[in-house]
């Protein structure tokens, strides 16, 4: 919840979390208790303070995801995590990125001295050299207390929300939770607190932002608060507009065009990646991907934020642009700048040539629409991300979505990481009219040509592979052999009839292979999400004196739903208002209803046309006799 910052009542009390609750409390009766992970946060039944069990998983991921961050930072100061349910057995500490320079491992702190005994960090204490944490809309606080009982080796947590309302009802929640030694309500605008932490020694080791919409008004103010290394945690729910249903309101707020495909939801990803690395640039800094996820109906992203000039020159090379056609959805990435030549030890970069494709499309002569930028380098640290993935299995009773984090991750460590995008195996096999191939014949058949391929945790069909479109198209022909389509009701100039109209070069082969079937397939993990509720999805926005969530959500399906359709009336007024209109069926000398018919047989006098306009004339009627006391006519099912 974010909004106009507003005066704090106490400030320092307030940043400490012992400042009272406000005088304006809600009874017991209009307040509702949740437990979540080791939190039990209670907030109003009112929708004034947002709250969404859905994404539980999502605060259950960031969890693991700090957890591991937390473990790899304190170890480089000799200092171990104790994880609840976690067996004491020593891990091996491996560095994130090749972006970890000696610069920063020396203001990390030296490895201890023989003969020191280790020191530990356990969940619910202060550690002086943990980690500072800030979550800049915490509504209810629940992320944040999570934070506190679950995540070892933390400092602090500063969670701000701009609301009052918000703030109150933290202060309680933190109180009612026993972290208040750890949980630092603050009221503020969350900007125009990040920008007063812009200073090296006040800056976060994490940052977490779950804003309702659109992250982009935080983003500048995130890349300079959060710390050397640090780590920040951004979600986006805003997917219409980075699906490419809207492409300049993508452009306004990421920096990037975004593309109509079936490849929408790993665009999306790398449109998030490629607006953070922009506002890092502009700073001398640059951004490491650790993980990114698309879930649900929201995309998360966790990166680790570094300075240095000469990194951020390559960024460039790290964008690239899209074309993809409008016609078969083939499409091809352009990268904006590319390494030139080395002078003096340093790599030089320049423009990139291009385009990469034709005026029309190769496959099917359709012209091209061109979109990004976007990250084109690997989205997820597969060593980091295997870490995380080891944690929660070897400690499975530790978050409730257990089983879904190890089923994601599994998918993501199974990904080609050099491969940006993926085809969609029904959009292949709609293009050229045909049957659908089983995922493991297609599968199959790329790996005996020689390609690589691999599954997406973004689509439950997608194929990532190494394969140039043109063998892809090669092996879709060979399938349609198999499978023939009636050419004869191709149109010519559809995509179908140009593709199927060349033959294939490549001999597809679609014996089942073994290592066709992915680990994560073979083991029967949840690698998708199941609906886990009836109307899930994005909540309404809380509002100050809100209704019920219930209430509010019943309120928005009446509004939305059925729009085109009149709403029902009392069934005696809605056959009077019926029988003002003539029946079509009966100047036509077709109607069997006779005096049965809901509409008129009378012709219209001309008072009774004029009173009608000619938008709210009903369409014909069905021909089945309406039973007794049931209505019938527009806007009736």
């Amino acid at each position: 919840m974010e909004g106009q910052p507003q005066e704090l009542r106490n400030p320092a009390a307030m940043e400490n979390g012992t400042e009272p609750c406000g005088e304006e409390r809600p009874s017991e009766a209009q307040e509702t208790t949740v437990t979540e992970g080791a939190a039990k946060i209670a907030f109003p039944s009112a929708n004034e303070v947002f709250y969404n069990p859905v994404q539980e998983f999502n605060r259950d991921l960031t969890c693991a995801v700090i957890t591991e961050f937390a473990r790899v930072q304190l170890a480089a100061k000799g200092i171990q995590i104790k994880v609840p349910g976690e067996k004491d057995v020593p891990k091996v500490v491996v560095n994130l990125s090749e972006q970890e320079e000696e610069k920063a491992e020396l203001k990390e702190g030296a490895n201890l001295a023989p003969g020191d005994q280790p020191r530990t960090a356990a969940v619910g204490e202060i550690c002086e050299e943990g980690l500072r944490v800030l979550e800049g809309l915490a509504a209810s606080g629940l992320r944040s207390i999570r934070f506190a009982r679950e995540v070892p080796g933390l400092q602090s947590v500063v969670a701000n929300d701009a609301s009052a309302r918000a703030v109150d009802l933290m202060c309680r929640n933190v109180q009612l939770n026993g972290v208040a030694h750890l949980v630092h309500p603050r009221q503020a605008d969350a900007r125009m607190l990040m920008y007063q932490h812009q200073k090296a020694s006040e800056r976060f080791d994490v940052i977490d932002l779950d804003p309702y919409g659109s992250p982009a008004p935080f983003l500048d103010a995130a890349v300079q608060a959060v710390s050397e290394g640090g780590l920040l945690c951004v979600t986006c729910t805003d997917m219409a507009v980075l699906a490419g249903n809207s492409g300049e309101t993508c452009y306004s707020k990421y920096g990037a065009m975004a593309l109509k495909s079936r490849a929408c939801h790993e665009m999306a990803l790398r449109i998030v990646l490629h607006s953070l690395d922009l506002r890092a640039n502009c700073y001398q800094r640059f951004v490491v991907p650790l993980l990114s996820v698309s879930a649900d109906f929201y995309v998360r992203v966790f990166v680790r934020v570094f300075t240095g000039q000469a990194k951020v020159k390559a960024s460039a090379s790290k964008q690239a642009l899209v074309f993809q056609c409008v016609g078969c959805g083939t499409f091809h990435l352009q990268r904006l700048g590319k390494a030139s030549g080395a002078s003096g030890g340093r790599v030089k970069f320049s423009a990139a040539c291009g385009p990469p494709v034709a005026p029309e499309c190769g496959h099917c002569g359709q012209r091209h629409q061109l979109g990004g930028p976007l990250w084109a380098e690997p989205i997820h640290d597969l060593d980091f991300v295997g870490r995380v993935l080891e944690a929660v299995s070897t400690n499975p009773g530790r978050f409730h979505t257990s089983e879904r984090i190890r089923g994601v991750l599994s998918v993501v460590t199974e990904e080609l990481p050099d491969v940006p995008l993926y085809y969609a195996l029904d959009q292949l096999s709609s293009t050229v009219r045909c049957s659908t191939p089983s995922l493991l014949q297609l599968r199959s058949a790329l790996l005996h040509a020689g390609f690589r391929v691999s599954l997406s945790h973004a689509c439950k069909n997608a194929v990532k592979t190494d394969a140039p479109s043109s063998a892809l198209w090669d092996i879709m022909r060979c399938w349609e052999k198999v499978c023939p389509v009636k050419r004869e009701r191709l149109s010519e100039s559809s995509p179908a009839f140009r593709i199927l109209s060349v033959e294939p070069r490549l001999q597809a082969n679609f014996t089942i292979r073994d290592d066709a079937n992915p680990s994560s397939r073979q083991r029967g993990l949840k690698r998708f999400q199941a609906n886990p509720e009836a109307n899930w999805g994005p909540r309404p926005r809380a509002r100050p004196g809100g209704k019920a969530a219930g209430e509010a959500m019943g309120e928005r399906r009446r509004l939305h739903q059925n729009k085109r359709k009149e709403p029902a009336e009392d069934p005696v007024q809605r056959a009077a208002w019926l029988k003002t209109f003539p029946c079509k069926r009966f100047k036509e000398g077709t109607c069997q209803h006779g005096d049965q018919c809901c509409y008129s047989h009378s012709s219209p006098t001309p008072e009774d046309t004029a009173e009608v306009a000619p938008g709210d004339r009903p369409e014909t009627p069905s021909q089945n006799p309406p039973g007794p006391g049931v209505a019938t006519g527009p806007g009736v099912d």
